[in-house]
């Protein structure tokens, strides 16, 4: 049965590598290798891909122009859709059920609302307008830290919570029954990443406002 805690599969130079680490790479590896194959067999698809995460971005965030922020958008939403579906295969574990994982992806997006904010309104502006008024200061870094922590929290519990229903339903019924059940988790952590990148969509489009409309 699933547990909460990641497990250590072996060590590595001394350190534990941890059964969601391994799935990691294999969603790594899984990617590389769909991108190198449609690329080669049928490129238009990944052309058509693109288009269509760029309209979801730009839909969200209401921008003409969101060609800057798709690699750290797009990069997000296909890495954390392709690790949410591989906990669906009885050998893998989601990655994302690590909250360490999900931690590391919220840190990802806080620091590139930041960097974004900055680069569209320079470093003197944007803590101006972060800090202003100036007794908001607390309760701006409150929510800046609250909502990173909210965003890994909240990838993290839907995605374990499905994997350990999955579970206790496979062990009690093993024959057909978790078959709805694995097609409802891939649909629920497809969902799962196209809210967490919706969400830092509208982060990065909070810190950089009406600068690039």
């Amino acid at each position: 049965m699933q547990t909460i805690s990641p497990q250590v599969v072996f060590l590595l130079f001394g350190l534990p590598v941890r059964n969601t680490v391994i799935a990691t790479w294999a969603a790594m590896g899984l990617i590389f290798c769909s991108v190198f194959l449609i690329n080669h067999f049928k490129p238009y698809l990944l052309e058509d891909l693109v288009n269509f995460i760029s309209n979801m971005i730009a839909g969200i965030m209401n921008l003409k122009h969101v060609e800057h922020y798709l690699p750290v958008l797009g990069t997000l939403v296909i890495f954390i859709a392709v690790a949410n579906s591989i906990g669906t295969l009885p050998i893998f574990s989601s990655p994302t059920s690590d909250l360490n994982s999900t931690v590391a992806l919220a840190l990802v997006v806080f620091f590139s609302v930041h960097y974004y904010g900055i680069r569209s309104k320079g470093f003197k502006k944007y803590l101006k307008e972060f800090a202003s008024p100036i007794f908001l200061l607390p309760l701006e870094i409150i929510s800046q830290f609250s909502r990173t922590i909210s965003l890994s929290l909240r990838l993290f519990g839907n995605i374990l919570s499905g994997e350990l229903i999955a579970a206790i339903v496979f062990s009690l019924i093993p024959l057909f029954m978790p078959l709805p059940l694995m097609g409802l988790s891939l649909l629920i952590g497809l969902l799962q990443a196209y809210v967490f990148m919706a969400l830092s969509s509208l982060y990065i489009a909070s810190a950089i406002e009406v600068s690039d409309l």
